[in-house]
């Protein structure tokens, strides 16, 4: 993985991280169904997101390393990845 794309998807995990520790209080707290929910699914989004910067700096990569053959094809491959939400 790039080292640019490493930093962003460390800051990404660790936010999930704090999130996750967030929902575990919450639900010692007794808190509601509703905002537990609200949390999780906050949580989904941000996994997605951080999959999503993993794979498309595969793509370039892959783009990087096939001396721009049938890049066409990657770059929709890309395209299908930032609709993974």
């Amino acid at each position: 993985m790039s080292s640019h794309k490493r930093k962003d998807v460390a800051k990404r995990t660790a936010r999930v991280h704090g999130h996750v520790h967030g929902i575990m209080k919450m639900i010692e707290d007794g808190r509601s169904y509703s905002e537990i929910v609200q949390q999780i699914s906050a949580v989904k989004s941000a996994l997605d997101g951080a999959v999503e910067v993993i794979v498309e700096d595969l793509v370039e990569d892959c783009i990087a390393k096939s001396n721009k053959r049938d890049q066409e094809s990657v770059l929709e491959l890309k395209q299908v990845v930032s609709r993974m939400k």
